[in-house]
């Protein structure tokens, strides 16, 4: 057998290899999904009511710097949330735009007896200036939305979220019918073009190998979760893993949360679908998420240099190696073919997630490319600049290492 020959029986091994992975995992995915929760589709008759006394059933915990665009709609959104009691906490940390002074007109828009806002929610506004050492500026203001949290339950979300009006009652109501002591709403995200969509749907494909949403809320699996738009915690659950304290240098808090919930503390976490319950303007054009992942990829990979170069090598090779096995022959293009089947079909298992088309993965080629590029620049600037570079801010990266929270997905 000449070197041309076993090179084209590796090739096609691989690519074999690889399509067959991909269609386990397609087929897992498809049946999972429909296990997941839906709550626009959920009998609200089966749902536990919340109490009827006059406190609040959850306290809202928004932290916002530099939010100047979305802000005014996320407090109005969440003001006028319908059928329960939110004590609503904005805190504007060290904006230096109008985001401050946006939040204080909502607030006295809502305290005019006259508007539509006036309801059972309340608005209080906190103009944080400082930020302690040792803190990073997210953890640090949900800390303080925290300390003056007075319902029993606890959402923390993104001044860039709209939510509907039964949004807050839909995922309370569930989660006391659940036992939950974690409960994450999967948002809508929304993007601008195809490639953005492709890049979209891929990611949160590649996703399902990380962390399988049905799965989060087994005890004995070891996948966990969390999303930085609707973090929904029971007080209680907080206070026993230590605190906001807990995540003080912890540049992906979100997932972080969920690992404190189901692997620390050992009480039930899941996910949960609601298409248009709660929206995000995500990324704006395919490229957008080399911004958005710039100070989270690498955290993502808690630091590691060989599990992100792992990670990069990877994609790449999901990237070319299809493609090149179409001028291997029949069995070849058979395995490209498989190969993008399945990934399709893994895009159709997240149709309720995100709405993208199953057509879009024949963009997974350029997709996982981006994100092969988000992942590796994310690690090279951290690495060049001693730290994370976040709002203006320079967190070091020994600093960040020492008080990270020791997980790590699947």
């Amino acid at each position: 057998m000449t070197y041309i020959e076993v090179l084209r029986s590796a090739l096609i091994t691989l690519a074999w290899l690889m399509a067959l992975s991909w269609l386990y995992r397609s087929v897992t995915a498809l049946r999972g999904m429909q296990l997941v929760l839906d709550l626009t589709t959920i009998d609200k008759n089966q749902l536990p009511p919340l109490p009827a006394d006059n406190l609040s059933h959850v306290t809202v915990i928004v932290p916002a710097r530099d939010e100047e665009d979305s802000i005014s709609q996320n407090l109005e959104s969440l003001l006028r949330s319908e059928s329960v009691r939110a004590q609503i906490i904005a805190i504007d940390d060290r904006s230096e735009d109008r985001t401050g002074a946006l939040m204080d007109a909502v607030a006295s828009r809502s305290d005019n007896a006259s508007n539509t806002l006036k309801g059972a929610n309340t608005l209080e506004i906190i103009h944080n200036r400082e930020l302690p050492g040792g803190w990073l500026g997210k953890p640090h203001a949900l800390a303080l939305g925290v300390a003056r949290a007075q319902a029993p339950w606890l959402l923390f979300t993104d001044g860039d979220v709209a939510f509907t009006p039964d949004a807050l009652e839909l995922a309370l109501r569930a989660a006391i019918h659940e036992s939950a002591d974690h409960f994450v709403l999967v948002p809508t995200l929304t993007q601008k073009g195809l490639l953005a969509a492709g890049v979209q749907g891929s990611l949160q494909a590649l996703g399902q190998w990380a962390a399988r949403m049905w799965k989060i809320q087994d005890p004995n699996a070891k996948d966990f979760f969390g999303v930085g738009g609707f973090n929904l915690l029971r007080a209680d659950a907080v206070e026993a893993f230590g605190g906001m304290e807990r995540l003080r240098m912890e540049i992906v808090e979100d997932v972080s949360l969920g690992w404190l919930v189901k692997k620390e503390l050992h009480r039930k976490s899941m996910m949960v679908l609601g298409p248009g319950l709660a929206k995000i303007a995500w990324m704006q054009g395919p490229f957008g998420i080399v911004r958005l992942l710039e100070k989270n990829a690498f955290a993502g990979f808690r630091y590691r240099i060989d599990v992100t170069v792992m990670a990069c090598v990877t994609l790449v090779l999901q990237a070319i190696l299809p493609l090149f096995a179409l001028a291997a022959g029949p069995l070849g293009i058979g395995a490209c073919l498989l190969f993008y089947i399945s990934v399709a079909m893994s895009f159709h298992a997240n149709r309720k997630l995100n709405g993208i088309s199953p057509l879009l993965a024949i963009l997974y080629a350029p997709a996982v490319l981006i994100l092969a590029w988000s992942f590796l620049r994310s690690m090279v600037l951290t690495l060049k600049r001693g730290g994370v570079i976040w709002r203006r801010n320079l967190y070091p990266l020994a600093e960040l290492k020492r008080a990270m929270i020791p997980w790590r997905l699947r």
